[in-house]
């Protein structure tokens, strides 16, 4: 796990080193950059690195790496199949001198082309300059977590893992209104777009190549969930069952392969837990597993972690979450997520990774089991009101009407959400915000590609949400928070669930394998209670988040009165001011919970201070 960075920009080689600087964090064991002389273009390329050594430590992998003097390659991420794929380079005559993945991505690539993408699983993005055919070549990985940012002006290109590095020294940027208004709607802003007009990100499951010699970038798919054919599973839910095991087995096992220590995120909840519980089967020592414990009632599962620890034999640390360190990240939030992003639960994720770092280098999580196998308190809210929908417009509408009358913000709320026309809306708006009267802005559906995945009728209504949050709930919002806040510390987080090969398989089981009547990842469930007591599990399912509902009316009210006063909200672009400061008091009075809306807020007022100086918004 590194960051990676790349220019054709003729950057003095000093620049190229603030730009690496800027966000070492993402790898403090090594920082290094190579200025190499090409026959096109500015006839230089800059390949900047900043390493976190996980496999082969030693010096002879550090990065940027050249293979046997025919390319070189900045590489961020883990191939974990690396060592299979290294046995059949062998045998096709290719030699290595290290014991790293990153050459074995460079032989593949000299072996197989363009192509070499098809045989990595893994979590990568990486980018390979090959002289001799005078082009740049690089890839993100199948499902999005590892991030790649490119600025190309037609001529130039530049890359990095965090927009930081683009956006110092280049005084071509402007700040997005629209992305903007879409994080304003999402809490995060939407692949291909970035916070800068002029800067994108390559999409999760593409590729790229950069022509030195006429500035021409080029870029295409090479994976794609299927999404517009049914579950065509054919076996018996036994055998599912069988299967999903081998597959998880395997998964669980290549990424506990490290030089360096490895432990596991366990929250109590079933992802972490089954993940817990298998790795637990694939080393001899016992495994390192960490959670969170929050002072605050309601908050706080570390009992159950504790539960799940004790009857794994696991070497549990518990980290304890107070208002002090909360308010301390909040305030450099910026810092480490470059651009606005507003998952509360980003918070505790960076003090989880904060201290599991003093432990080990690596760690596990359950990430995607619940975009995977319907697991969301929102997939079973759309069964409830499923219904609701065969009855007339006109009558729904009015139900609707009569319900918002009532002083309760929740059943307001839920009168809001029945005005859509259909579930899929609906369901978008469940992911966004039900009452969007506060933005400056006429909702639309389809302002993000991914409501391809949700508006079709080849598949029943929840696997169209999961798929749709496959490609874009767990790639805008959960790796991106997953990789900013493990990366802060410099910290790997590596999730078993997100293997395509376990993405794949998920797709093709009948929808009842993983949704039955209230039984939400029917299977996952059945899998973890081969290895777990099921009654450690019969609990509502709780969410992974700060207790900001308490603290903008209790501890952080001050800051939300300074940073969000009737001025400042004038200064922020896309809201209805007036709107907003209603808003604002209703959640201060306690008539209404608009938490999620005032911090998405603070992280933009905050994002505007720190970098929106001198830059226009366009």
């Amino acid at each position: 796990m590194c960051g990676i960075y790349g220019s054709t920009i003729g950057y003095t080689e000093n620049q190229v080193k603030e730009k690496l600087e800027r966000t070492n964090f993402r790898g403090p064991d090594k920082l290094d950059w190579k200025i190499i002389p090409t026959q096109s273009g500015n006839g230089k390329v800059a390949f900047g690195h900043n390493r976190l050594s996980i496999i082969d430590l030693d010096p002879r992998s550090n990065q940027p790496f050249n293979y046997q003097g025919l390319v070189d390659i900045v590489f961020n991420g883990e191939i974990y199949n690396f060592k299979t794929i290294k046995e059949t380079l062998i045998k096709d005559g290719f030699e290595f001198k290290t014991t790293s993945d990153t050459e074995v991505i460079c032989a593949a690539y000299l072996k197989y082309g363009e192509e070499c993408v098809q045989h990595l699983n893994g979590m990568f993005a990486f980018v390979i300059l090959d002289k001799q055919k005078e082009k740049l070549f690089g890839a993100r990985d199948r499902l999005g977590q590892k991030p790649f940012y490119y600025y190309h002006n037609g001529l130039d290109f530049e890359f990095a893992s965090q927009i930081s590095s683009i956006q110092l020294y280049n005084d071509k940027l402007s700040i997005s209104q629209r992305a903007i208004l879409e994080y304003l709607k999402w809490g995060a802003i939407p692949d291909p777009l970035s916070i800068f007009n002029e800067v994108k990100k390559l999409l999760p499951g593409h590729q790229f190549s950069f022509d030195l010699k006429t500035g021409k970038l080029s870029t295409r798919k090479y994976w794609d969930i299927d999404y517009l054919t049914p579950p065509s599973y054919k076996g018996s839910y036994n055998d599912a069952l069988a299967e999903l095991e081998d597959l998880l087995k395997d998964a669980v096992s290549t990424r506990m392969y490290a030089d360096v220590p490895i432990g596991v995120f366990l929250s109590g909840g079933v992802d972490s837990s089954l993940v817990s519980a298998l790795a637990t089967k694939t080393v001899a020592n016992k495994v390192k597993t960490f959670s969170v414990k929050f002072d605050e009632k309601g908050f706080d599962e570390s009992g159950y972690a504790q539960q799940v620890a004790d009857h794994l034999q696991t070497d549990h640390t518990v980290i304890r979450c107070n208002y002090e360190e909360g308010l301390d990240l909040i305030s450099n939030f910026s810092h480490y997520y470059d651009e606005p992003f507003a998952d509360p639960s980003a918070i505790p994720s960076m003090l989880l990774a904060k201290y599991t770092r003093k432990h080990v280098t690596v760690a596990l999580s359950g990430d995607a089991g619940d975009e995977s196998f319907i697991g969301y308190h929102r997939y079973n809210w759309m069964k409830k009101v499923k219904f609701l929908y065969s009855m007339p417009s006109a009558v729904r509408k009015l139900g609707a009407n009569i319900v918002e009358l009532a002083p309760n913000y929740r059943l307001k709320a839920i009168a809001k959400g029945l005005r859509h026309e259909s579930l899929e809306s609906l369901y978008m708006a469940t992911l966004t915000n039900i009452d969007m009267s506060w933005i400056d802005h006429q909702w639309d559906e389809k302002d993000v590609m991914e409501h391809e995945y949700l508006f079709h009728n080849k598949k029943n209504l929840y696997e169209r949400i999961s798929d749709f949050d496959l490609k874009a709930y767990l790639n805008w919002d959960i790796n991106t928070k997953v990789d900013r806040a493990t990366m802060a510390y410099s910290l790997e987080a590596r999730s078993p669930l997100i293997d395509h090969r376990v993405v794949e398989f998920s797709r093709s089981l009948p929808t009842e394998f993983k949704f039955k009547g209230a039984n939400q990842k029917r299977i996952l469930k059945d899998l973890l209670y081969q290895h777990v007591p099921k009654e450690i599990f019969q609990r509502p399912k709780a969410g992974f988040t700060m207790p900001f509902q308490e603290w903008f009316r209790g501890e952080l009210k001050d800051m939300v009165l300074t940073e969000l006063n009737e001025q400042s909200l004038k200064e922020i672009p896309g809201i209805n001011p007036p709107k907003v400061k209603k808003m604002i008091d209703e959640h201060l009075s306690g008539s209404w919970n608009r938490y999620p809306t005032i911090w998405k807020l603070l992280v933009l007022k905050q994002w505007l201070n720190t970098n929106g100086k001198g830059l226009s918004i366009k």
